[in-house]
């Protein structure tokens, strides 16, 4: 990456913040780590524009699909690529958080953490592709 990508990562479990921080760090990511979802959206309000959401959705205060529904309505990150990180894996709970905009949906429980970071890394760029296609063939 040649510019560091801003990635939110949004996690209440401060030992998983810690080390989903490191590891998308490490990847090359400008890691803004937030372990409470208002103070995420406050600090993007304040204009802070991520390129990369990644949230967990059971969270005390309010959720994950609480802050992606607040997003979407004031439309604060329209260009970013969102991913929710959760243990939450039951059809409807993906499907929501889908219609919610997500991109991509991954089960804790079930990928290691190099897993989660190659999975929204190869996410962020099919997006990135995507947009890039998309606006080629506008002109």
């Amino acid at each position: 990456m040649s510019d560091p990508i801003t990635l939110y990562l949004i996690e209440d479990d401060g030992f998983l913040l810690d080390m989903y921080s490191q590891r998308f760090s490490m990847a090359g990511y400008n890691v803004v780590a937030k372990a409470n979802p208002k103070e995420a959206l406050d600090q993007i309000r304040a204009g802070d524009k991520p390129g990369i959401v990644v949230t967990d959705l059971v969270m005390p205060g309010m959720d994950g699909f609480q802050l992606l529904e607040t997003m979407r309505a004031e439309q604060l990150v329209p260009n970013a690529i969102i991913v929710v990180l959760s243990n939450l894996g039951e059809e409807e709970d993906i499907e929501r958080a889908v219609k919610l905009g997500a991109l991509g949906y991954i089960v804790k429980a079930t990928s290691t953490p190099s897993e989660v970071v190659g999975r929204v890394s190869r996410i962020y760029e099919e997006a990135l592709s995507r947009q890039q296609a998309a606006t080629a063939s506008k002109k």
